[in-house]
C-alpha cells in the first residue's frame, strides 16, 4: 500500500515565507513583514493580504522569483526525502497558502508529487476564490487520498502553525515541526531543528506504527 506526505510549506520545509523572500528580492522586507504582523493579528484577512502584496509585486519578474527560490533557507534534507518518496512508490503533496508560483518550483526542482497554493500573480487582481484558506488543506488532502485510492491511515501531514490547525484536526499521523504550541497539542509527534530527514523518520515512523 502506497502513502501520502502532505507537507506545510513556510516555516516547515522552508525557513521563513515565500512572500518575504519574494518582497525581500524586491527590497520590500520591512512592509512585508508589518503585512504579516498585521495579518498574524487578525487585521487583514487573506484576500487583503494578497492584495497589499500584489502592490509590493508590481515590478517582479521571473527571474525575481527564481533568484528568491534561490536564496530560500530550505530544511537540509529536503532532494533527499523527496526522492525517497518517489522511490518507493510513494506521493508527496506542498499545500500552502503561499503563492502557486513558487511552489511549482518546489515542483521543478525537487520532485513533489504535487503542489497546491495561492493562484496569485503580479500585476493581477486578487481573486477571492483563488485564495486559499486553513479549511481547503483538509479538503485537498481528501482529494488526493481519493485520487490515489488512499485512506487516512496512509496519509501524515507536517506542518508548523495555525493554518495546519484543520489538517492535524483530520489526520490521526502528523508532525509538528518547528511549530507553535497550538499545533503541538494537536500533532502525533513534534521536532525542532533544521534537518528534513529527521523530521521524515518520525513521519515513517507514524505510518508504521512504530511511532
Amino acid at each position: 500500500m502506497s502513502k501520502l506526505h502532505v507537507f506545510d510549506m513556510d516555516g516547515t520545509i522552508l525557513s521563513g515565507s515565500a512572500c518575504m523572500e519574494l518582497c525581500r528580492q524586491l527590497g520590500r522586507l520591512d512592509e512585508v513583514i508589518e503585512v504579516e504582523e498585521a495579518w498574524g493579528r487578525g487585521e487583514v484577512d487573506h484576500v487583503g493580504f494578497y492584495e497589499l502584496l500584489i502592490e509590493m509585486w508590481e515590478p517582479l519578474t521571473d527571474l525575481d522569483v527564481e533568484s528568491a527560490f534561490e536564496a530560500s533557507q530550505w530544511l537540509d534534507g529536503l532532494p533527499e526525502v523527496l526522492a525517497d518518496i518517489r522511490e518507493r512508490g510513494e506521493y508527496s503533496a506542498l499545500v500552502t497558502m503561499s503563492p502557486q508560483f513558487f511552489a511549482d518550483l518546489v515542483v521543478a526542482r525537487w520532485g513533489v508529487t504535487t503542489a497546491h497554493g495561492a493562484t496569485v500573480r503580479a500585476r493581477e487582481p486578487v481573486v477571492a476564490e483563488a485564495v486559499l484558506f486553513p479549511e481547503d488543506k483538509p479538503r485537498i488532502v481528501d482529494e488526493l487520498l481519493t485520487r490515489y485510492g488512499l485512506s487516512i491511515e496512509d496519509c501524515v501531514g507536517y506542518g508548523d502553525s495555525s493554518s495546519d490547525v484543520p489538517l492535524f484536526q483530520r489526520l490521526r499521523h502528523s508532525v509538528a515541526v518547528n511549530a507553535n504550541e497550538k499545533l503541538r497539542a494537536l500533532a502525533a509527534a513534534e521536532y525542532d531543528g533544521s534537518d528534513l530527514r529527521e523530521v521524515y523518520a518520525i513521519g515513517r515512523s507514524l505510518l508504521d506504527g512504530s511511532g
